[in-house]
């Protein structure tokens, strides 16, 4: 069973870098009905007026008002990256847990006139009262889940801890997102390739600020339950990112699950990719 799944990954991995689709279309203002019995998918929704403001919606069919959304958040260093970078994950859900929607986001990329804080929280919060507005023609819940990759990881914790008034979110998860900005490591960072990303978010941060853009410092006994994943090895995000994390989330008594990868970088292929999924799918059907 493991070498079957093996293999389906891998092709899933495969085509989506072999597919693509180029359908645009603005549902926001749209009234028709939808056959709850049939699939339902459209792609580039707009939820905003920047043409990086776009979901794919991916409806499953025979659902109704208690169909859960899991909402996918790709990374990039809050500066780069599409959304297609997380079909992978969306083909294998769709595969092995077909009853629950998916939304796939794109968000507002970050520059030297438009940093990643607040602006990418922004957009999430968008996305989530776009749902909301439509969830009765989508026939869809209220609850929903994340799952973000590097950037996108610190961006889904971070709006799950700190901006999920509604409490909304059942569960979060995290592959190799950065989650505490006054980490040493951070602060003491002599490695070239990582600085740019920690001044993505402002040149000369306060203490305050850190604290405020850092799900480590966010997060309360309230909070979703949360899945890590990290690597060992990982020059980006290093382990005291998802160990730190995790001990916080210990004390708090927060349910959650924790893998390090002790061998890997900043993301993985073969058996421990195949590893992360099958945790993956048992907590998304578990607490979702």
């Amino acid at each position: 069973m493991k070498l079957l799944r093996f293999i389906i990954l891998n092709i899933l991995i495969l085509a989506t870098f072999l597919s693509c689709s180029t359908e645009s279309v603005d549902l926001s203002n749209t009234t028709d009905s939808l056959d709850t019995s049939e699939v339902y998918e459209k792609l580039d929704i707009l939820y905003g007026s920047s043409a990086n403001q776009t979901i794919d919606l991916y409806l499953p069919a025979n659902r109704n008002s208690n169909t859960k959304t899991v909402i996918l958040v790709h990374g990039g260093g809050w500066t780069s990256g599409d959304k297609s970078s997380m079909n992978y994950l969306k083909d294998l859900i769709q595969l092995e847990i077909p009853n629950i929607a998916i939304v796939n986001i794109n968000y507002r990329l970050a520059d030297s006139n438009n940093p990643p804080y607040p602006m990418q929280i922004d957009d999430i919060t968008n996305v989530v009262n776009f749902l909301k507005s439509n969830k009765e023609r989508y026939s869809i819940s209220d609850k929903i889940g994340f799952i973000g990759v590097s950037a996108g990881g610190h961006l889904s914790l971070l709006w799950s801890y700190a901006f999920d008034i509604n409490s909304n979110v059942n569960m979060v998860c995290s592959i190799v997102g950065p989650t505490n900005f006054t980490d040493p490591v951070y602060l003491n960072n002599s490695n070239p390739e990582l600085q740019p990303l920690i001044d993505a978010f402002e040149p000369n941060p306060t203490i305050a600020f850190l604290e405020e853009i850092s799900p480590f410092h966010q997060v309360t006994p309230n909070a979703p339950s949360t899945i890590l994943f990290y690597g060992g090895q990982d020059p980006l995000v290093p382990t005291s990112q998802g160990t730190n994390l995790r001990d916080r989330l210990i004390a708090l008594n927060v349910n959650h699950q924790f893998t390090l990868y002790s061998n890997e970088g900043h993301g993985w292929t073969g058996l421990n990719l195949l590893d992360t999924w099958t945790k993956l799918k048992v907590f998304l059907i578990n607490n979702l």
